[in-house]
């Protein structure tokens, strides 16, 4: 489920199990996925650094995406998860931004993998 809400995405994936009994395919025989985009700092500067980066407001992208302190994005994939997420795709829009994919590795994936 590309760049939705945890509800839509919650929504979309119960259809698909559905549709996937309807067909007599089991509701586990599908990997449910989602894609949000990041934005993860240490601190509130980090992360408000980051978002005018990629152009978003910090606001919008904690409601639109996984953005916030690790301890917040943790959750929100968690969230994920609890709705039927078995994989998150995370789409990273600095690239040049090492330090950010390095916290991520380090401290948001140990957490959720």
């Amino acid at each position: 489920m590309p760049f939705s809400s945890l509800d839509d995405t919650a929504a979309q994936f119960e259809r698909v199990r559905g549709a996937c009994e309807h067909s007599g395919r089991g509701r586990e025989s599908i990997m449910l996925s989602a894609a949000q985009v990041l934005c993860v700092g240490e601190n509130e500067a980090e992360i408000e650094r980051r978002a005018l980066k990629i152009g978003r407001e910090v606001s919008e992208l904690r409601t639109n995406g996984l953005a916030g302190t690790v301890d917040e994005v943790v959750e929100k994939i968690q969230s994920f998860a609890k709705a039927g997420a078995q994989r998150m795709y995370l789409q990273v829009l600095d690239l040049s931004d090492l330090d950010h994919l390095r916290l991520v590795a380090e401290q948001v994936m140990l957490r959720v993998a």
